[in-house]
């Protein structure tokens, strides 16, 4: 389980050292792939495995499938983190989620975050601000 949130820099190879309390669940390899929000996920293989089967599984046919496939898949890079618990972030994920510096890892249970200080700044603030809106997360079925 992925929980907290840390600041952490990728360095000038690209290279993000994970949280030390991440790194049991990676060691066996991850996922980095683009996320929904102009943000980066990691995924460990159990949880990507999922992920994978759910996408499978949608239509072809649909444009919407397609385009979340795409944006899944096309840009990922699988990976294990070496001996000192540090990823390559490749170029191009990097630019898409605007990542250059410092970075913040955000746990998000069965997955984990990365985002510029200022976009997640942002994002935890809307969240923030609309804590109270109980009918908004009553839709959620929680």
């Amino acid at each position: 389980m992925f929980l907290g949130e840390y600041t952490h820099t990728i360095d000038d190879k690209g290279r993000l050292t994970v949280p030390a309390k991440f790194r049991g669940d990676l060691t066996t390899g991850l996922v980095v792939t683009k996320g929904i929000d102009r943000c980066l996920v990691i995924y460990p293989m159990d949880a990507w495995r999922v992920l994978r089967d759910q996408v499978a599984v949608l239509p072809m046919t649909d444009r919407t499938a397609r385009s979340f496939r795409r944006l899944i898949f096309s840009g990922a890079s699988d990976t294990v983190p070496d001996g000192q618990g540090r990823i390559n972030i490749p170029q191009p994920l990097r630019e898409y989620a605007g990542l250059d510096g410092q970075v913040i890892v955000a746990g998000c249970d069965t997955y984990i975050e990365l985002w510029t200080p200022k976009a997640w700044e942002e994002t935890r603030s809307w969240a923030e601000q609309n804590a109270d809106d109980a009918e908004r997360w009553s839709g959620l079925g929680i």
